[in-house]
């Protein structure tokens, strides 16, 4: 199952700038159309057991929840799988590092989204310090040679770095905490967030430059609109993904918003 468009250098826009920056029936009207296109997407993979994992990325609030809610919204629950991982056991830290997110994997005709991954080893833990240099070091020599041996045994991985603001991150936090019903993503982890930014910085830079290859590269969407994050997100995932019937009437995603990551792009990260 290969790529089905990589050019994104050439897309233009779907919604003109106005649309992108509020009105909320446009919106609704597109995600309906983009959500009709999942699931005929959904329908061939389950007929040809294709096996996908979509992978979210990004700091604390960059919307990863409401990107992946939109997706699944009206995908087969039976088909589709949502993972985020919570801290892992003394028996799980004992095993090798990718053990526990083997179990999770795709079967054929299977969906699986992760809510962070096995990136956790490569953004959060070095800046937090719950893994140690040597396992580090370890992670990003051996992310590459694990992915794609998930690819040789016909899995395809799609890889999304969610990219806030420092100024977005503050505001979105803050929201968490007024908001009775966010309280559940409230970690000691937000907690310290802005306090380790250039340090997140950091961690994301190297990861997006030693573990992106051309079986999973990283792809890398300008968040700070979660209206034009969702949308974006969705429209370049239907181009990456093989089905004659979606393809054949593509939805664009805009080139400013959703970028295939190169070196040359690390100056338009927010930093």
């Amino acid at each position: 199952m290969s790529t089905a468009l990589n050019r994104h250098e050439t897309l233009v826009p779907l919604l003109p700038a106005s649309t992108r920056k509020g009105s909320v029936s446009a919106y609704k009207q597109e995600l309906r159309e983009l959500q009709i296109k999942l699931t005929t997407l959904q329908r061939h993979l389950i007929e040809h057991q294709h096996k996908v994992i979509v992978i979210f990325e990004g700091r604390d609030a960059s919307g990863k929840d409401g990107v992946i809610k939109r997706i699944t919204e009206h995908l087969s629950p039976r088909d589709t799988r949502v993972v985020a991982l919570g801290k892992p056991s003394s028996r799980e830290q004992s095993q090798w590092y990718f053990q526990r997110y083997v179990s999770h994997l795709p079967a054929a005709g299977e969906w699986v989204l992760f809510n962070r991954s096995w990136y956790n080893r490569a953004g959060i833990e070095p800046v937090m310090g719950f893994c140690t240099d040597d396992e580090y070091k370890a992670f990003l020599e051996g992310v590459v040679t694990f992915e794609k041996m998930l690819k040789r045994s016909g899995i395809q991985i799609v890889k999304y770095y969610l990219d806030i603001s420092r100024d977005e991150q503050e505001k979105r936090l803050e929201a968490r905490k007024r908001d009775p019903l966010k309280q559940w993503k409230i970690s000691p982890v937000d907690a310290v967030a802005l306090e380790h930014w250039r340090d997140y910085s950091h961690a994301r830079n190297v990861m997006l430059e030693t573990t992106g290859h051309d079986d999973a590269p990283w792809v890398v969407v300008r968040a700070d609109d979660k209206k034009s994050t969702r949308l974006n997100v969705i429209r370049d995932l239907l181009t990456r993904i093989a089905c004659p019937e979606v393809n054949a009437h593509m939805a664009i995603p805009n080139p400013r918003v959703v970028f295939a990551y190169s070196p040359k792009h690390r100056r338009q990260l927010a930093c």
